[in-house]
């Protein structure tokens, strides 16, 4: 073997090194962002399926013939503010995530004032129609919590892998940023008062 060829080799060893520890990084970082992309799309995909329920059970409580317009009203303007609002999950910004929650807030409002007027009105609390859609939307809520938590989980991996050394230095090159985690509301680490004295 000629002595020029091993240190040409110990080069073309390091560089090829080099090119698969940038390349992994930067296959796992964009592996990692689209899973975060994807778990986004099942949080919109929850609260679309809610607000798919809202109309039916709006539908529904405008049988009642006293029933109060204004609460229904409020979950009518709510509905319409939340599907307004648009996230980009490619470009995900902690602005636009806090929009889409207070908006989303909003319906989850409107939809709590609702339910509560409802308990006044037994004849519409016992139809079965009723029944069944403030079962799907309980249920609605549950998946959205849960499709909440996924998100989190994903993009803190994400955030987590851009963030370690040296992934930082090689995908921070390619324009890796950030996403953002979904907060509570703010005021919900205090547990509301109950009181039974009527």
């Amino acid at each position: 073997m000629k002595k020029w060829l091993v240190p040409v080799l110990i080069i073309g060893a390091i560089i090829l090194g080099i090119y698969l520890l940038f390349v992994g990084k930067y296959n796992t970082a964009v592996e990692k962002e689209a899973t975060a992309e994807t778990a986004w799309a099942q949080v919109e995909s929850a609260y679309q399926r809610r607000s798919d329920l809202i109309p039916n059970l709006v539908n529904t409580v405008k049988g009642a013939a006293d029933f109060e317009r204004g609460t229904l009203t409020d979950v009518i303007e709510a509905r319409a503010k939340a599907t307004s609002v648009n996230v980009d999950p490619s470009n995900i910004t902690e602005e636009q995530l806090q929009q889409f929650q207070q908006a989303q807030g909003q319906v989850s409002s409107a939809l709590s004032r609702l339910l509560v007027t409802v308990e006044r009105y037994p004849e519409l609390r016992a139809t079965q129609n009723f029944q069944q859609l403030q079962s799907q939307l309980e249920g609605t809520e549950n998946r959205i919590n849960v499709e909440r938590n996924r998100y989190n989980e994903t993009v803190r991996d994400y955030n987590v892998f851009i963030n370690r050394f040296p992934n930082n230095m090689i995908v921070g090159m390619y324009g890796f940023d950030e996403m953002p985690l979904f907060a509570g509301d703010p005021g919900s680490e205090v547990a509301p008062e109950v009181d039974f004295d009527f």
